[in-house]
């Protein structure tokens, strides 16, 4: 009973030949010397070196990092490289770090370039200065060119029988000896508010007065009702208008410091009372008539450069947090580049709706539009400098924004000093 026998127990690195009759033998030894030999050989690609496989497995290492870096670096500034033992691929990275080095020593990842903000605080600062200080003198030496909802006069509502056009009536008042008149439509054209300043007459001479003085060539005329405005309330509108004023600023600045920091909401309302004087000078500066609709603009216009504020002081709280290795000067800019888009997107927006009530409005919205209009463009400057580089005076830091741990809770180190722990028994 032969035992067939699969493979050999011990191997032998010599090969042996074996001519007499133990073919199937020697073809057995030859397949595996050959193997042998050609596994020994070294591969002709190189994948088979330790070296090779090295150098790829550090090759992937440094791709899936990049990757990783990839992801988390879009909103994220470093400091440029500092002399490393990893070589510099090309002169690309050179330039950039050249490049981030001019701008601050700082860059931001992701092909995301800081511009420097607040290198140029201090020009903008004095520029600020200036228009305050010409504002309040314009104010002071010229004042404002108050409408009647301060100066009081005669308001009176009227319909005609067939639309007219604003113009005439207003040409039709000027013939009559009505002067300064300001005309407005109710809905329709053919329903009117006539304010004029205030007049010596009783209200039934003015109401025949004004009867003649509004008719138009074919063309019927009704008063429905006339009001006389004394000087009195004028006073007090003009009193409750500082007052609003005021009381929105003071709001503003305990909102932010409840919401930031009390260093952020000193810099906030400044620079709502930097927007708001700048453009009631501009009024006093050339005369523009100021009545309600104007104060009214500048109210909406306090709440429209905060919000842009808040946006600008949210960015600069995440990035004091989240970006280390930087000063508070490069993270202002960091904050300050992140929001521009938004910033411009938003200014844009606003604007063209400002602009079509600048020009299509007609005469009710004129004024109105031209105060936003002055308002938007020194918000936005005022957003960007005045809030931003007021806290910095400051000294504001990384250290106001970050939690920190009361003393009562701060865990005591306790040691045991019990002599008798040592003590042999």
């Amino acid at each position: 009973m032969a035992i067939e026998q699969k493979g050999p127990t011990n191997k032998d690195n010599t090969p042996t030949s074996n001519s007499s009759g133990g073919g199937s033998n020697s073809g057995n030894e030859a397949a595996q010397e050959k193997a042998r030999r050609r596994r020994n050989k070294p591969r002709r690609d190189g994948k088979g070196s330790n070296t090779q496989t090295n150098k790829s497995s550090v090759k992937a290492d440094t791709t899936k990092s990049k990757k990783r870096g990839e992801k988390t670096s879009h909103s994220l500034a470093v400091q440029p490289p500092a002399a490393t033992h990893e070589p510099i691929d090309s002169m690309d990275s050179m330039e950039e770090s050249a490049a981030a080095q001019a701008e601050g020593g700082i860059k931001a990842i992701g092909n995301q370039r800081i511009i420097p903000f607040m290198s140029i605080e201090k020009p903008m600062g004095i520029l600020s200065i200036i228009l305050v200080i010409g504002s309040i003198i314009a104010i002071a030496v010229n004042g404002l060119n108050f409408g009647l909802d301060f100066t009081g006069g005669v308001s009176a509502d009227v319909a005609y029988e067939q639309p007219v056009e604003q113009v005439a009536v207003v040409q039709a008042l000027a013939d009559n000896g009505f002067d300064d008149a300001v005309v407005q439509y109710l809905g329709t054209r053919d329903e009117l508010l006539i304010r004029l300043p205030p007049q010596a007459d009783d209200i039934s001479g003015l109401n025949t007065n004004l009867e003649n003085a509004l008719a138009l060539p074919n063309n019927q005329v009704e008063i429905t009702n006339v009001n006389i405005i004394g000087s009195q309330v004028g006073n007090e509108v003009y009193l409750n208008s500082l007052m609003a004023l005021a009381l929105a600023l003071v709001s503003m600045l305990g909102y932010v410091a409840l919401r930031f920091q009390f260093k952020l909401a000193l810099g906030a309302v400044l620079s709502l009372f930097h927007d708001a004087i700048v453009t009631i000078g501009v009024f006093a500066l050339f005369g523009f008539p100021f009545d309600l609709t104007v104060l009214a603009a500048i109210l909406a216009l306090i709440g429209y450069s905060l919000n842009d504020t808040i946006v600008v002081y949210d960015r600069i709280r995440e990035n004091f947090r989240r970006v280390r290795g930087i000063t508070p000067r490069q993270t202002l800019d960091l904050s300050l580049t992140e929001t521009l888009r938004r910033t411009i997107m938003t200014i844009s927006t606003v604007l063209l709706v400002v602009l079509a009530m600048m020009f299509l409005g007609g005469d009710g919205l004129y004024w109105f539009s031209v105060a936003l209009f002055i308002g938007l463009l020194a918000g936005t400057y005022s957003s960007t400098y005045i809030a931003s580089s007021i806290p910095l005076a400051m000294g504001l830091s990384r250290d106001d924004f970050v939690v920190k741990v009361k003393p009562e809770f701060e865990e005591e180190i306790v040691t045991f000093n019990d002599p008798k722990m040592f003590e042999q028994e």
